[in-house]
C-alpha cells in the first residue's frame, strides 16, 4: 500500500502553571533538587478539563491546520492512560465533539508509548485501506491520579494533549511515516502502574531510568534502520519526555549531534502519551525543523512499553 504522512499537528496546554516553587510548599522538595534529577521547571494543571476535553481542543487546531474538514475524517484513535471513564471511549467523545460523523473510533493504553503506537495503528489502518484521514491524539489529565503528597512522583507529571492529522501518501509519493519498532518488557511490567479503582501512579524510579538508559538507543536506532535513514540524518529527535537526563542518555549513545533534541520536559514536565505530539507540535509551530525533513519519535513507559517511528515533518 502507499502508505501515510502527517498533514498538521496541533496542541493543547491548560491554562494554569505549577512552578517546582509551587511544589515546594506542599511537599519536601525544591527547585534546584528537581531541575538537578529531571530537568523539570513548570508543568500545566488542569481545572475542570477532563483528558476528552484537551484531546478535542488539540485535534480541533491539527484539523484547522489541516486544510480538511470533519467530515473528510472516518478514523479517530486516542492515546490515553488516564482518562477516568472507560465508556464511552474518549475517542468518540472527541467524535463527538468535533462533529465527526460515524468514524472508527478507539483508545489506545500503552502509557507514555500511547502516541507511537497510536499513530502506527493509524498508519496500518490507511496501508490496509480501512481508512483515508485519521486524527491521531495523545491527551493525558495525569493530576487526577498523582499523590501530590508524594514527592517522588509529584514533581513529575503535568496535563496536556497533542494531535496528528494523517492522511494516505499520493500514488508514488513516497510514506511520511516508517515502520514502527515496538514491544515491552513485560518482566518490568511492576516499576510503573497505575493499579486500582481509584489509583495513583507508582514508580519505581531507578529501575526505570536504568532500563530507559540502556536498553532504547538500540531500539530507536532500529527505527532509523527500518525507515532506511542515519541517526545522523535526523532533523529532529522527539522522545518521550520523562527525564532530561534519559533524553540525554539516549542522544549521547545515538550519536545525533546535528539534530535538534525536544526538552519540553522543561517546561510541561511528563505528560504521558501526549508529550511526543505535544513536542513536535511546539518544533513545528516554531519552525524549528524544516518540512519534508526526517524526524525520529520514540516513546517508552509503563509496561514496560516501547515505540518508534520515522516520520517527515508535515
Amino acid at each position: 500500500m502507499a502508505g501515510s504522512r502527517i498533514l498538521s499537528m496541533g496542541h493543547y496546554q491548560p491554562s494554569r502553571l505549577v512552578t517546582n516553587d509551587d511544589l515546594a510548599a506542599i511537599v519536601d522538595t525544591n527547585d534546584a533538587w528537581i531541575r538537578d534529577r529531571v530537568g523539570i521547571a513548570t508543568r500545566r494543571i488542569a481545572e475542570g478539563e477532563t483528558v476528552a476535553d484537551m484531546a478535542a481542543s488539540a485535534a480541533g487546531k491539527a484539523l484547522a491546520a489541516s486544510g480538511l474538514t470533519a467530515a473528510d475524517i472516518d478514523m479517530v484513535v486516542v492515546a490515553t492512560c488516564s482518562s477516568i471513564d472507560r465508556c464511552p471511549n474518549v475517542a468518540s467523545r472527541v467524535a463527538n465533539k468535533l462533529g465527526i460523523a460515524a468514524p472508527a473510533a478507539m483508545d489506545v493504553n500503552t502509557a507514555c508509548s500511547g502516541f507511537s503506537y497510536a499513530l502506527s495503528t493509524a498508519d496500518h489502518a490507511v496501508r490496509a485501506g480501512a481508512a483515508h484521514n485519521v486524527i491521531v491524539i495523545g491527551s493525558e489529565k495525569l493530576s487526577d491520579i498523582t499523590d501530590w503528597s508524594d514527592r517522588s512522583t509529584c514533581v513529575l507529571f503535568g496535563d496536556a494533549a497533542g494531535a496528528a492529522v494523517v492522511t494516505a501518501a499520493a500514488e508514488g509519493e513516497e510514506p511520511g511515516i516508517g515502520p514502527v519498532v515496538w514491544g515491552s518488557a513485560p518482566e518490568k511490567n511492576d516499576v510503573l502502574k497505575i493499579e486500582g479503582w481509584h489509583p495513583y501512579i507508582q514508580q519505581e524510579g531507578q529501575t526505570v531510568f536504568r532500563w530507559a538508559t540502556t536498553m532504547l538507543a538500540p531500539l530507536a536506532r532500529q527505527a532509523c534502520e527500518r525507515a532506511g535513514v542515519t541517526p545522523q540524518d535526523l532533523a529532529a529527535f522527539v522522545p518521550h519526555q520523562a527525564n532530561a537526563r534519559i533524553i540525554d542518555g539516549i542522544v549521547k549513545r545515538l550519536g545525533i549531534p546535528n539534530a535538534v533534541i525536544a526538552k519540553d520536559i522543561v517546561e510541561s514536565g511528563n505528560t504521558s502519551a501526549a508529550s511526543v505530539p505535544l513536542a513536535l507540535s511546539k518544533l513545528i509551530e516554531r519552525r524549528e525543523v524544516p518540512s519534508g525533513a526526517p524526524v525520529l519519535l520514540f516513546g517508552f513507559g509503563g509496561g514496560l512499553t516501547y515505540a518508534g517511528q520515522v516520520i517527515r515533518c508535515p
